[in-house]
């Protein structure tokens, strides 16, 4: 059976292959496919590995895909297909019958250091632009700018575990260095998603792939350094929320997090209230005003049974994209401000999914009436209520 993540407009994209040009190696071996016959070895090897590593390590293999070297951590096999998540985060898609060489690493699985990341990163962005790093981040941005960017997503890296640290919850630490790419114009930006396989259309601002783990986008002031730099800012929060989301335990990377979650999470974080609560202290502050008015403007087309659909599909993505947008983000607010508690446990619910397995509407619909109560109707009217009375 063949497993992929489901593709989500804005922060993901399907695993359909390798999308990276990572560094080639010398090996000592020549390079030869591995016939059909041959494939059983490849998934008896990631098996017995995982079952021997100590339960503390995570087993790593070596091999040649298409002719290129690759290491990683093997999370799902099979005759038709091998999964493997690679030391600089991004997740690896092949038939086992493309694969040479394979061997297993001594000591287990390592991401790269940030050291080992910026050199590879610079070898794949080459002239034209820099990279730079702080605390979790690196970051490739246009060559001759200050090295500002990479202290702007660290700050909204803090922002972020600091609005859940403060409701009870611990964040994990990233197994990798994040990674965000800062185009210099749109244009660069909408070549390199479209080669990345996104729909790259004039509204597309960034996005981030779960696939790759990084956050790519451009930048709206063109290095312009009398420019308003807010212009980059509402882009860079609701994708460095998915990121960090998608890194700290929030969200799984593996697993069919729910659409509406997902979004609502990034979109709520668009407010200043939300991602610089110190600064921004009220109520009012936390309302994202432009997703509040696209919600109100969407209730004369909302079901009675939206709700449900919500939780249970996610549809609506796909058939009303802003009343979609706009609901997950006023009923995320509703429950994060009414519910915390049983909010954050929500969003641990659905960040723990089995890894590659479907999320079926029945099971959503359990999981987050397990937690919010089954009475609907009433909990939607209270939702109304609340979204009415902003």
């Amino acid at each position: 059976m063949l497993y992929k993540l489901v593709i989500a407009a804005d922060f993901a994209i399907a695993l359909k292959g390798p999308n990276t040009n990572p560094t080639r190696e010398r090996g000592d071996l020549p390079n030869r496919p591995i016939p059909r016959s041959r494939v059983g070895l490849v998934l008896v090897m990631c098996g017995a590995l995982c079952n021997a590593m100590p339960a503390a390590a995570e087993p790593m293999i070596k091999l040649q895909v298409s002719g290129q070297w690759r290491e990683g951590r093997p999370l799902i096999w099979s005759n038709d297909q091998v999964m493997l998540v690679q030391r600089d985060g991004q997740l690896l898609d092949f038939a086992p019958g493309t694969a040479a060489n394979y061997s297993a690493v001594a000591g287990g699985f390592r991401s790269y250091s940030a050291a080992e990341l910026r050199a590879q990163l610079s070898q794949e962005f080459g002239q034209g632009y820099e990279v730079g790093g702080s605390g979790h981040y690196v970051v490739v941005y246009p060559a001759g700018q200050r090295e500002q960017w990479a202290t702007r997503f660290e700050d909204l890296y803090r922002s972020f575990t600091h609005y859940f640290k403060a409701r009870g919850w611990t964040p994990q630490e990233p197994q990798f260095p994040l990674v965000a790419i800062v185009f210099p114009r749109q244009a660069d930006f909408q070549q390199h998603a479209r080669e990345a396989g996104i729909r790259a259309s004039n509204g597309l601002l960034g996005y981030y792939s779960p696939t790759t783990n990084r956050v790519l986008l451009f930048d709206a002031t063109a290095g312009r350094t009398n420019a308003d730099w807010t212009l980059n800012a509402e882009t860079i929060i609701h994708e460095a929320a998915h990121q960090t989301a998608f890194n700290t335990g929030l969200h799984s990377r593996y697993g069919q997090s729910p659409r509406w979650v997902v979004e609502g999470l990034g979109t709520m974080f668009e407010a200043p209230g939300v991602w610089n609560s110190l600064r921004h202290p009220q109520l009012v502050d936390r309302i994202n005003t432009g997703r509040l008015s696209g919600f109100r403007q969407y209730l004369s087309r909302r079901s009675k049974n939206a709700l449900a659909e919500l939780i249970s599909s996610d549809r609506r993505f796909q058939t009303d994209v802003d009343g979609a947008y706009a609901e997950a983000w006023a009923l995320s607010f509703f429950l994060s401000e009414t519910e915390p508690r049983k909010y954050l446990q929500y969003l641990l619910k659905t960040s723990a999914l089995k890894p590659f397995q479907a999320y079926r509407a029945p099971e959503r619909l359990k999981d987050f009436t397990d937690i919010f109560g089954s009475n609907l109707p009433l909990l939607d009217a209270r939702f109304l209520r609340f979204t009415r009375e902003l």
